[in-house]
């Protein structure tokens, strides 16, 4: 083994000074020490991997060049003046040349200068990220060999071992060449025990399985991939190979977030709850206000880095197409991951989640019934930023809550849950602005407290297929019914035509409020653009009744109308007053753009995947040309069923394709 030379001398360098070590004595060290080095690795390296430390860069290019059949040398590792690590080189054992002997007999010169190697370095993120990469030798390699090369000394026979997956092409990788295993049986990727969990240490960077559990999720993702070719799933390891996270989502939802991607919900609450199923689910409101999976999640830990782990997973599983709107609830380190993985989209926090915390944060407090009518008025009741802050300000002061944090961080935040400051946000029902209304938890009637991972993958299909026949039924009611008018307005009869049945419902709740509007008057006559005062008898707390004011604004010449409650953007309709302000105008119709098509029982929507909306292909990306090719294929076959000829001229083609594919040599990502 080489012996460790150190450069006295600082190198200059972009990034600062560092020192230069040679050698590969200390990596063997702490192999020797740890003992970690027990498994192998199946993907060849690539620029983009990220790594939780130097020492798991080593072992995963310790793995693939065993299963290769080359030794690995450490060729040159960077030091700061500080003695941290910054940088390093990974190659080939037969890499450079021996240096000259001063000893009587020359030592045989066993290297070829081989190329091959990897380069990586220390990111501000305080992992290490491949920057470099050659995979060819110059010199011949045998997989049967690996086993004699002193690097692999500690590598097992037969275990298998995959490090985190953190970038975005290493998410594809996996994805794409369905290389993850979960190996329960022999403490592979799981590193579990089957029969000795009532003597397991909790380690809090792994995910808590329960007997059972472990072989429960590989028959899932088993059978997944078995029935569903287009099966999206990728496992987050810790540095021992523990299964830490979990992310899956199915061809179905990546095919319906294509129609519903405006507006997606992350629901935490088994986390918050401390449910056994650490589950994260990414939710959207399909064309009949259901709840529709995007992507689901098993997360280990609460941190930033494992919900920005989830969030790029499930970014890449639909092809980087970013929602519009994110709603969450108000927990610090899920808000920073969406922030970082999603900077353009409108970022909201759930208000029905902030009000269900009121009686949690405030219920010691004497006042307290008095203090939560008062917030619940200042939320629910504000038709103006200004007239929300001022009751804010009413509530802070005459309770003496002006130390209080949480109620500090509510009021600093409240453009992104307090109704009054969303009007311009489309929310598609889920973020209301009407008291009482939460969001539908998918898996309600499956996962409770004390549901174990292994119960809910045991009921997992059947509550996906619950959903889906909950869909079906819909839209054969909506199509094929003759929906029961309440009332003669043409608005209801117009839209009846167009709107499922669930929204269409919704919707005849504003008819019949329209009843309860009275004294609408313009307050500004200046044609094109009019303003009108709407008044409105209103249900306040108590059963009391009050005469609120709304204010609508109409352009006659656009066909233009707001109301200042902001329903329409909320919800996906026309409010009681904007209908009441229409009505007086003579106008019979409502405007075709207050017709929105994510409501429409007439849309075909087609739940194979599908990336048509995809205006280019992103050639450099491994899972966009599998999905393109994929996607080619199946119209492939789907014309070759057809007929005795179509199906010799497809088998023929693809005959074609594969020998002209299989005469080229690229191995280039």
């Amino acid at each position: 083994m080489d012996g460790v030379s150190l450069n006295t001398e600082p190198v200059g360098d972009e990034e600062g000074d560092y020192f230069e070590i040679e050698g590969d004595s200390e990596i063997a060290d702490y192999v020797d020490q740890n003992g970690i080095f027990e498994g192998e690795n199946p993907l060849p390296p690539a620029v983009g991997m990220e790594f939780e430390s130097y020492e798991d860069v080593y072992y995963f290019y310790s793995c693939y060049a065993k299963e290769q059949g080359f030794g690995v040398r450490v060729s040159n590792t960077w030091y700061r003046k500080s003695k941290e690590k910054y940088r390093g080189k990974l190659s080939c054992s037969s890499a450079g040349f021996k240096k000259k002997s001063e000893a009587n007999r020359p030592r045989p010169e066993t290297r070829t200068g081989c190329p091959a190697m990897i380069k990586f370095r220390l990111m501000d993120t305080r992992r290490w990220r491949i920057i470099e990469v050659e995979l060819d030798h110059n010199h011949l390699i045998n997989p049967t060999s690996g086993k004699f090369y002193k690097s692999h000394k500690n590598l097992g026979v037969g275990t298998k071992r995959l490090l985190q997956l953190d970038s975005v092409e290493e998410v594809q990788k996996v994805r794409l060449f369905q290389t993850v295993v979960i190996d329960a049986d022999h403490n592979g990727y799981l590193d579990v025990d089957e029969g000795a969990f009532g003597n397991r240490v909790d380690n809090s960077n792994q995910l808590k399985l329960n007997e059972g559990d472990a072989l429960a999720i590989e028959d899932f993702l088993c059978q997944a991939q078995l029935t569903d070719s287009n099966f999206f799933y990728v496992l987050d390891l810790n540095e021992k190979g523990s299964l830490r996270n979990l992310f899956w989502v199915s061809s179905r939802s990546r095919a319906a977030y294509t129609y519903f991607s405006d507006v997606v919900y992350i629901d935490t609450s088994c986390l918050a709850n401390k449910y056994q199923v650490p589950l994260v689910l990414i939710i959207g409101i399909n064309h009949h206000g259901h709840c529709v999976l995007f992507g689901c999640g098993l997360l280990a830990m609460e941190t930033v880095e494992s919900y920005i782990w989830l969030f790029r997973a499930w970014l890449t599983s639909v092809l980087g197409r970013p929602p519009q709107v994110i709603i969450a609830d108000q927990h610090k380190e899920l808000q920073i991951a969406l922030t970082d993985v999603f900077p353009r989209a409108s970022h909201c926090i759930s208000l029905s989640d902030i009000m269900r915390k009121v009686p949690q944060k405030l219920g010691g407090m004497l006042e307290y019934e008095t203090i939560e009518i008062a917030i619940f008025r200042a939320v629910y009741h504000s038709l103006k930023p200004e007239q929300f802050d001022a009751l804010w300000e009413g509530i802070i002061q005459q309770h003496r809550l002006g130390d209080h944090k949480w109620l500090q961080e509510l009021y600093e935040h409240r453009r992104r849950w307090v109704p009054v400051f969303m009007k311009d946000t489309f929310l598609a029902g889920v973020l209301s602005i009407v008291s009482g209304d939460v969001v539908p938890s998918f898996f309600r009637e499956y996962l409770g407290e004390h549901t174990s991972l292994k119960q809910f993958f045991e009921q997992y299909d059947q509550a996906i297929q619950s959903h889906h026949q909950l869909e079906v039924l819909a839209d054969e009611d909506s199509k094929n019914s003759s929906f029961m008018l309440k009332s003669r307005c043409y608005f209801e009869a117009q839209l009846c035509k167009l709107y499922t049945n669930e929204i269409l419902e919704k919707f005849e709740k504003e008819v019949e409020g329209m009843y309860c509007c009275f004294n609408t008057r313009k307050l500004n006559a200046e044609a094109p653009l009019m303003t009108y005062i709407v008044k409105e008898h209103v249900e306040m707390e108590g059963s009391r009744r009050d005469a609120r004011e709304f204010e609508v604004s109409y352009n006659e010449s656009d066909m233009e109308v707001q109301c200042n409650c902001g329903l329409f953007n909320s919800k996906g309709y026309l409010c009681r007053h904007a209908l009441s302000v229409l009505t007086q105008n003579g106008i019979e119709e409502i405007p075709a753009q207050y017709i929105l098509p994510r409501w429409r029982k007439d849309v075909k929507r087609n739940y194979i995947l599908d990336y048509s909306y995809t205006t280019s292909i992103d050639t450099n990306s491994q899972i966009h040309r599998y999905d393109h090719i994929y996607r080619s294929i199946v119209q492939v076959i789907e014309e070759g069923r057809k007929s005795k000829k179509k199906y010799s001229i497809a088998v023929q083609g693809i005959k074609d394709i594969l020998s002209k594919l299989r005469l080229g040599n690229d191995t280039s990502g």
